[in-house]
Parts: C-alpha cells; sequence; structure tokens
C-alpha cells in the first residue's frame, strides 16, 4: 500500500472511530429498501422537471460521487444510479453525524420524497440517511476507472465496481447460461450431474490436474470432460436427451482462449448422428444470440460474423487441401510425416497419419475460419470416441464447429461397438506408451457398460467460455470467466 493509500485509509478508519463515539453502528445487519434505483426511474418517467412529490422510498447503494460537502450524492445499485439531495440545514443532528462521516465507496441506506430538479434529475429529497458498510479503502479515481489489466483479473470485486462493461459482460454470461439451459429443457433434454473426480480421466485428450483421497489411499484426477459418465446414463435409460453444464479442468497452457479450469456445456441425444449435432448447434448458437443480443449478425473485435445457419461445411483433409495443395487421402502415414516436414512444420517421428493432418490443419487452415464453420470426418486415429466414416475407414463421423478461427464445438456420431472401443482404447494405451500423455487410459467399466448396449447416439460439447466471449465481444476469456487463474503473486 502506497503511503497516499495508507493516509486515506487511516483518514476512513478515524471516521469509522468517530461513527463509533456518536454510537452508531457502521456495519448493520439489514436494511428493508422499498425500491430498486431503476424501478423509481421506470416509475417517475414521466415526472416533469422542477416537480416535487409527497412520494417517500427508501434505496440503498453504494455512493459513487459526493458533491458539494455532502449535498449532492450518486448512489448506484445493481440496477441503476440516483442522485441524492441532503439540504444541510434540514437535517437532524444524527443525519449530519452519518453525512460528515462519509466517504466515495460506502454504502448508505437513504429515505426521502421524490422530486424532479431543474436539470431533469430524478432525486430523494433526504430525511434520513444510514451508515451500512463503512469502506476503509479508496476507489480508483472515478474518470479513468480501473485502467490496470492484471489488477481487474485479481481483484475482480474492484473491477466490477468500476467498470460497468466488466459488470454487464458477467451478467450476458449468467443470461446465456441460463438461456442455454432452458433451451435445450424445452427441447425435452434432461439435465444431469456427473462426477467431478475421476478414478480415471477420459472423454478428451488433454492433461489432468491429479489430487489424491486419503481414505481411499488412491489418485484421482479432476474432471477433463464428462462424457463417458454421460453415455453411461444414456446406456441405462435414465433418458434419451441428457444434458451437463460442467466444470472442466485441463492441466494445460494458460491464454487469451485457454483457461485451466472452464465451462462446458455437453449433451447426448439417443438415436441421432453427428448431422443431427450440427444443426442443433447451429440453433443452440442462433438461439443464445437472438435472446441476448437480439440479433445473429455480431461483431467481434471489429470483425462481421453471421451466426445464422445453415454454416459452412467442409471436410479436415479438403480444407487442408485447399490451403497446402497437400491431398492426405492420397497418402500413407509416413509419406504424411515427410509432407508435414516439407511444408516447414514439425510432427513426431511417429506421429500417425490422422496426426499429421490435425497438425497442418490447426497451423495453416484454423485462423481462416473466421466465418462459423463445421469441420467434419476427422481421422479415426484422433478420435478414439467416434464412429467409423461408413465412405472411409481412416475418417469418422465427427466435426468440430469453428467461429472467429477457435474451435467452439466438438461432436460425434458416438462409438457403440464395444469390441470397437476397446481396441482403440488400446491404440491410445499403446500412444500412451510411446509418450503421448494425452492420450487415453483404459477405462474397462466403460467398454462394460457399451456391452450392456448404448443405443445410436449423436454427442455434442460446446466450450460456453469462447462462445461468451464472441456474443459479448470479449478480447480474452478472462474478461468472461469472473475469477480466471493467475500466476502467483510472491
Amino acid at each position: 500500500m502506497s503511503e497516499i493509500e495508507n493516509e486515506l485509509k487511516m483518514s476512513r478508519l478515524n471516521k469509522l472511530a468517530k461513527l463509533a463515539s456518536h454510537g452508531i453502528n457502521a456495519y448493520p445487519s439489514k436494511f428493508d429498501a422499498s425500491h430498486k434505483n431503476q424501478e423509481l426511474h421506470d416509475q417517475y418517467k414521466n415526472l416533469e422537471n422542477e416537480v416535487v412529490t409527497d412520494d417517500v422510498v427508501k434505496v440503498a447503494g453504494r455512493i459513487m460521487s459526493i458533491r458539494n460537502s455532502g449535498m449532492f450524492i450518486d448512489l448506484h445499485d445493481v440496477t441503476h444510479k440516483i442522485q441524492v439531495f441532503t439540504h444541510l440545514e434540514g437535517l437532524s443532528g444524527d443525519v449530519y453525524k452519518v453525512l460528515e462521516n462519509l466517504d466515495i465507496g460506502d454504502h448508505i441506506g437513504v429515505e426521502g420524497t421524490i422530486r424532479r430538479t431543474k436539470r431533469g434529475e430524478l432525486t430523494v429529497n433526504t430525511t434520513s440517511i444510514w451508515i451500512l458498510t463503512k469502506t476503509l479503502l479508496p476507489l480508483p479515481e472515478k474518470y479513468h476507472g480501473l485502467q490496470d489489466i492484471e489488477t481487474r483479473y485479481r481483484q475482480r470485486y474492484l473491477d466490477l465496481i468500476m467498470n460497468p462493461q466488466s459488470r454487464n459482460r458477467l451478467r450476458d454470461r449468467s443470461k446465456i447460461v441460463s438461456s442455454l439451459r432452458s433451451y435445450l429443457t424445452s427441447l425435452g433434454f434432461l439435465e444431469v450431474e456427473t462426477p467431478m473426480l475421476h478414478a480415471i480421466p477420459g472423454g478428451a485428450a488433454a492433461k489432468p490436474f491429479v489430487t489424491h483421497h486419503n481414505t481411499l489411499d488412491m489418485d484421482m484426477y479432476l474432471r477433463i470432460a464428462p462424457e463417458l459418465y454421460l453415455k453411461r446414463l444414456v446406456v441405462g435409460g435414465l433418458w434419451d436427451k441428457v444434458f451437463e453444464v460442467n466444470r472442466s479442468f485441463r492441466n494445460e497452457g494458460i491464454s487469451t482462449r485457454h483457461n485451466p479450469e472452464f465451462t462446458m456445456m455437453e449433451l447426448y441425444q439417443a438415436y441421432a448422428d453427428y448431422n443431427d449435432m450440427m444443426k442443433l448447434t447451429e440453433n443452440i448458437v442462433e438461439h443464445l444470440a437472438t435472446t441476448v443480443l437480439g440479433t445473429t449478425s455480431i461483431t467481434y473485435q471489429g470483425k462481421e460474423i453471421d451466426l445464422k445457419g445453415p454454416w459452412a461445411r467442409k471436410s479436415m483433409t479438403e480444407l487442408v487441401l485447399e490451403k497446402t495443395g497437400i491431398d492426405f487421402l492420397a497418402l500413407n502415414a509416413q509419406e504424411s510425416r515427410e509432407k508435414v516436414k516439407s511444408i516447414g512444420l514439425t510432427v513426431d517421428k511417429n506421429a500417425s497419419w490422422g496426426k499429421c493432418i490435425e497438425t497442418v490443419f490447426g497451423e495453416r487452415v484454423e485462423k481462416f475460419l473466421i466465418q462459423p464453420t463445421h469441420v467434419i470426418d476427422l481421422p479415426l486415429d484422433i478420435s478414439p470416441l467416434a464412429k467409423v466414416h461408413p465412405k472411409d475407414p481412416r475418417l469418422t463421423e465427427r466435426f468440430e464447429s469453428y467461429i472467429n478461427a477457435w474451435e467452439i464445438g466438438n461432436a460425434f456420431s458416438e462409438l457403440t461397438d464395444p469390441i470397437d472401443q476397446k481396441q482403440r482404447f488400446e491404440a491410445q494405451v499403446s500412444a500412451r506408451d510411446e509418450g503421448d500423455d494425452e492420450a487415453h487410459l483404459m477405462d474397462q467399466d466403460f467398454i462394460c457398460a457399451l456391452e450392456y448396449g448404448l443405443p445410436p447416439t449423436g454427442g455434442l460439447g460446446i466450450g460456453i467460455d469462447r462462445l461468451i466471449m464472441i456474443l459479448t465481444d470479449a478480447p480474452s476469456i478472462r474478461d468472461v470467466i469472473a475469477f480466471p487463474t493467475l500466476r502467483k503473486v510472491e
């Protein structure tokens, strides 16, 4: 804390002591307001300038401005601001004792009558003031707000106090998630909950966080995806359409698009395939954009994007061929590795055919997928949970959905053959033994569940944080997560 900040804190502590000396509790338990500020603005929207009413109201909020020695106060609650007017000569002694010890940032309650000033400002003519919380630290300077990005993320509460855009963005996040839940429920999906602690990490290719359960004396893993548990519910016949809005964790890098803990929506629909999931993805995004923004035509960081379906559909191999001239469908694994190196990219010496395609796609294609696009028919050896494509056994009925060059969705026609699934898990275990620490482990219980019969099923996962970034024009994932993961301050 700087010397100036320390002086300001001492000033506030002195005022707190003065309030106590007057027998005034600066931290009471409760205050019963009669209205939110926005309700008053709505109720008195037709009140003309210079009209004084006899209507008595009680409001509460945080002081964001004090002018003329407390004669005018801007009081903000979660809905709006309202002006508070205190005629110093007409105040009782107790009210004045509160008023003279107020600072910007304090929470107060006010009672008085409603009027509109000559300049059109809706105002409460104060008769009583109560201190509700005395703040000890000063807020950032009003006209410049909280500019330091690191402070905004580390002290999100301060960011929310000072920056309306941050408040509105996180409120929009809540609306988007709520709208997603209600939309899926309206389509007949059942919301469920699955474990966050897994004995075997699965459902995605990712590095897990490891913890230890003392009583069971066993290592456990924070969920990287809920997929395998959700499929178990479909096997069990809990419902033919299930979804979960879930917190998942991946022990990977941090960037403007990646946070170690993130929110996903994952769903499964029996008797559906990946074509149904493409249409559902489009419908979900259209619905959220229309509900929250009122339009499917958006601007993200200066780029015009049209979210309305149908979206473009192109295979991964087709897109790679368009951008590089390499036809991977005509190559084997060894030839593919050589082609990757020939265009200046690097892959492991044992990289599979599909891994080569994925590498080139990520480096040479992704950045061009600004408008919504379904990248379909991904290679089998990078899709261990998807059905084989009927026209080419090297491919699968899987797609990834891209907006603004970001993957925002991943979906399959789910693999339902337990024998095939076991063989793919075995291939993943081999890949892990060769050094791929993101490869799947063997999950014998999931194989057992499939042996009891998973019906034809379409599955879809959507990254909620990235989608909210796009819908709210947020430049970083940290802007749409209330408390993002940050490096520890020494």
